[in-house]
């Protein structure tokens, strides 16, 4: 998973640098593959913006440009971009700024002239600055950005990048918050989750789903959102956050439903309302099914396959992808956002079969939070509205069958002896509040006992050995002496 420093820094924000945080991490478990900044090294770069341009007088495709550059400074820049228009904001590399180049070199900006005429500078592209092979024309700035403010600071380009490698069991870390949680419990820093208030039901349209195969699905909450604008565009702050994270933007509604999926580790689907016809109904598939998925693929169904249908038969593949003829699109008015839990054992290897692999099948093959249902509707619901507009319904929230998450034990002196190291009873206690863990202590037959509640977001908790090794990594392994048997 990739994720940027800067946005887990604004769930859990340690007093630590990039570097001691990527190794706190990977001692504790999260291995941090890699560890990259967001933008090539560069200086000298600042907000700018385009008051007037006129055709040059000495050659066609050119433009001589007059450009704002903050501090009631004007400059003159030719230009040869075909997509500068009056009052845009662009990159601008004044003279004696140093931009990348080929093989690690450095090309330094002059004055020059350009056809007989002075450019005091050079406005830049995406691919001039080294953040993207888009050479198409100027990279365009947000309206907001400040002119005169340094390019680094306005794109926040000096975050960097980290790609974590998770082992199977730790499906709670595919998110943000799942992240979040670990540095929390590392250092001791508060976790400030995003605030998720319940959104009103503005209107009383909603829309019928049942649950025929609970043995695959435990729950289904869903809410009808009408009136909403698909083409309003995506916020500059969703999509640089959703990039960074190796997601592809690709309308609105879409990438809320992805910017949730990573902020909360909760997958969730939108329909286009006006394409369903009849409820909802979950159930395993047919033999004699078919269906168009998102990827342009037609697979068949099985017994074995769990399914969303409604009355004309699949309109999506449980867990992994959505069909196409309810998907929505530029076009949609009225969409129907479903967040679902389904069990593990429903949605392994399914993708796999049809040799092809989903963010969403990722995530609930090895365990979704069955929890945050409502919470990731009300998420995505407040971001539609925020972006697209509309009014929304009220939400529904069918329970037909959730997983049974007993108590686990572990003994002290179990731990102490495993792990080769006197930790007190007051500290195993203390670790297991850092991590968010319900704990009781008991005293019996077989000593001290911690008695723990595991949350609906950690499937990997269920025998003494897990409590045991959480215990050793928040301890810290750097911190278990090496001694001979």
């Amino acid at each position: 998973m990739q994720f940027s420093e800067s946005w887990l820094r604004t769930l859990a924000n340690p007093p630590i640098d990039t570097a001691a945080l990527s190794h706190l991490l990977t001692m504790s478990g999260l291995e941090i593959e890699n560890c990259d900044p967001v933008a090539p090294p560069f200086e000298g770069i600042v907000v700018a913006q385009v008051l007037s341009f006129e055709k040059h007088p000495n050659a066609d495709r050119l433009r001589v440009c007059r450009v704002d550059v903050g501090g009631g400074e004007v400059l003159q820049i030719v230009c040869g971009a075909p997509n500068v228009v009056e009052g845009m904001k662009a990159p601008l590399a004044r003279v004696g700024a140093k931009l990348p180049a080929a093989d690690g070199a450095v090309m330094e900006i002059r004055r020059a002239a350009m056809r007989g005429v002075d450019s005091e500078g050079m406005l830049c592209s995406a691919r001039e600055l080294g953040l993207s092979d888009d050479q198409s024309g100027l990279l365009v700035l947000p309206a907001d950005a400040t002119v005169g403010r340094n390019l680094r600071d306005a794109l926040d380009l000096n975050d960097q990048l980290f790609t974590v490698k998770l082992t199977p069991n730790r499906a709670d870390c595919l998110s943000i918050l799942g992240i979040a949680r670990e540095v929390a419990a590392l250092t001791g820093t508060p976790l400030t989750p995003p605030a998720i208030p319940a959104v009103p039901a503005m209107i009383e349209a909603t829309h019928p789903v049942r649950i025929s195969s609970p043995d695959g699905c435990g729950r289904f909450t869903g809410r009808v959102i009408r009136n909403v604008n698909a083409n309003a565009a995506t916020p500059d702050w969703m999509r640089q956050r959703l990039e960074r994270a190796g997601q592809r933007c690709i309308s609105a509604l879409v990438d809320v439903t992805n910017y949730v999926m990573l902020e909360l580790g909760r997958p969730l689907h939108v329909y286009d309302a006006d394409k369903l016809r009849g409820p909802i109904d979950v159930r395993f598939g047919r033999t004699d099914e078919s269906l168009e998925l998102l990827n342009g693929q037609t697979i068949a169904l099985d017994p074995t396959v769990l399914a969303i249908t409604d009355d004309r038969g699949p309109i999506g593949l449980a867990g992994i992808m959505g069909g196409e003829t309810t998907k929505a699109d530029l076009e949609t008015t009225n969409c129907f956002l479903e967040a679902a839990f389904f069990f593990p054992d429903a949605i392994a290897g399914r993708a796999r079969r049809y040799n092809f692999g989903s963010d969403a099948s990722h995530r609930f093959e090895r365990g979704v939070d069955f929890d945050n249902n409502v919470e990731g509707i009300e998420r995505a619901t407040r971001l539609i509205l925020d972006i697209c507009g509309g009014e929304a319904g009220p939400l529904s929230d069918v329970v037909a069958n959730l997983p049974e998450r007993p108590p686990v034990r572990m003994r002290v002196e179990r731990a102490r002896k495993v792990i080769g190291v006197a930790i007190s009873a007051g500290e195993m206690g203390e670790i297991f509040d850092r991590l968010g863990l319900p704990s009781a202590r008991e005293f019996g037959a077989d000593g001290e006992t911690f008695v723990v509640a595991p949350p609906s977001y950690r499937f990997d908790l269920a025998i003494e050995e897990d409590l045991i090794e959480e215990i050793a990594r928040v301890y810290g392994f750097d911190r278990i002496p090496a001694l001979p048997p």
